[in-house]
């Protein structure tokens, strides 16, 4: 349970750095506690010089093994810091994530501490957007967390829309097999084509102003991904239930800002399938008619994330009608190869749009590192003799930069960004949800 200036429990987190004066008990070492019993206080030992993502990543941990009912005294940590307001939210925001209940099937569950944060009211505004934007962000990690025997294509469409008609705001329409055959989504058919379980498009609408662009954030929702018959090795099945990671992002991103009532004109699209071998499966060399009527020679089925966002982005620019579109999915693996897990990996052929991006990503403190879009990464994937695309390109070089230009090749001209999010959707076998703290502070007015 978190509350906020209420409930006091008996012991209280504060932060405290060489200024203080401190009982000699305490250990002054940067990140490291002490529990003053006489006091009821566990301390929190910051250096003259804090990093916000240092403390994060402390917070986190000390939050998540944490065994007493808490107190936060907030500003005492942002008092150490040049910006009160950004580490006012990154204490807080970070404690929401630890705090969490996260997704289990255990028969015995063990409950989180609970959790009061004390603050001045000057901090009211950031509090009440923090715990919107970690309501849905922990709903996406939810999403993310489940199983793919339970998280079906359909349970996460009906997750996704039952969340979202708690807002009334939201316009929520979910597409069935037949309607998304109606509407020539051959892509995306083309990759569910070995499965049992039908796919699902699932759209949520929020515009509380026409006059701001209209932002499409589109979804990669693979529920889990075998690489069809380019079928992956054992170990790189691990954690292949993330892979619908950018579909419960990008819908929960558009909850939040519904919720708090942002001035914004946007739609979600998350493309929802897995991706499986069988009698129907899609082979490879196969040749696939995409939503906008470009063809794509299936040189990889491993490849299948970018055929369902192909789909995603041609809907969002002739059905939604955007004026722009942000893709967000774990779609290469040379993306960690290239950044690790400490970067997003973000791709723009257009300055200003991604200048406004990362913009809003320092403010959410989510980092991202801009990769280069040419026209020769286009040209790799143009390398079919029957098609228009191939969804592969032949070599190694560049996976991450080739696959952008792929996707932005469907964008027919509108401002685009596509978020590589492979390394940092999920770590320790439990999703993250990155990314939907940016697009809420890129699009809330």
């Amino acid at each position: 349970m978190i509350t906020s200036n209420k409930k006091e429990f008996t012991l209280t987190l504060k932060a405290v750095n060489s200024k203080d004066k401190l009982n000699e008990l305490v250990v002054k070492e940067n990140g490291v506690t002490s529990l003053i019993s006489e006091d009821k206080t566990l301390y929190y030992f910051l250096n003259d010089k804090p990093c916000l993502r240092e403390l994060g990543d402390s917070l986190e941990a000390i939050i998540k093994s944490n065994k007493y009912d808490l107190n936060v005294n907030v500003e005492s940590f942002a008092s150490k810091f040049k910006s009160e307001e950004a580490a006012f939210q990154k204490v807080v925001e970070t404690i929401m994530f630890a705090a969490h209940k996260e997704f289990e099937m255990k028969e015995k569950q063990a409950e989180p501490k609970s959790i009061n944060f004390l603050f001045d009211k000057k901090f009211n505004a950031i509090y009440e957007t923090s715990a919107i934007k970690m309501e849905y962000l922990n709903f996406a990690r939810d999403l993310q967390d489940l199983p793919p025997n339970v998280g079906t294509s359909v349970e996460i469409a009906n997750r996704i829309a039952a969340k979202a008609k708690e807002i009334k705001e939201i316009k929520v329409t979910v597409y069935d097999k037949k309607q998304i055959e109606s509407m020539g989504m051959g892509l995306l058919l083309s990759v569910n084509a070995g499965s049992s379980i039908d796919p699902r498009v699932v759209v949520l609408e929020y515009n509380s102003d026409s006059s701001q662009k209209k932002t499409a954030l589109v979804g990669k929702g693979i529920t889990f991904d075998t690489g069809g018959y380019n079928l992956k090795p054992s170990n790189f099945l691990d954690n292949m239930k993330f892979d619908m990671s950018g579909a419960a992002i990008v819908s929960s991103t558009v909850m939040a800002l519904a919720k708090a009532k942002a001035k914004c004109n946007v739609v979600s699209i998350g493309l929802l399938t897995d991706n499986r071998i069988g009698g129907k499966a899609t082979l490879t060399e196969s040749v696939i008619k995409s939503m906008n009527g470009k063809t794509v020679e299936i040189t990889n089925t491993d490849a299948e994330g970018r055929l369902v966002l192909a789909d995603g982005i041609t809907y969002a620019v002739r059905q939604a009608k955007a004026d722009r579109a942000i893709t967000v999915a774990t779609l290469t693996g040379a993306i960690a190869i290239a950044l690790g897990r400490w970067f997003t990996g973000t791709f723009s052929k257009f300055d200003e749009f991604h200048t406004e991006f990362e913009n809003a990503s320092k403010k959410s403190q989510e980092p991202i590192w801009r990769q280069p879009v040419i026209g020769d990464h286009l040209k790799a994937m143009q390398c079919s003799k029957i098609a228009d695309l191939a969804n592969s390109e032949p070599g190694r070089e560049a996976g991450s930069s080739t696959a952008a230009a792929f996707l932005d090749s469907f964008a027919e001209g509108k401002e685009y960004i596509h978020l590589d999010i492979a390394a940092t959707a999920d770590a320790n076998k439990r999703g993250r949800a990155p990314m939907l703290k940016t697009m809420f502070e890129l699009l809330k007015k």
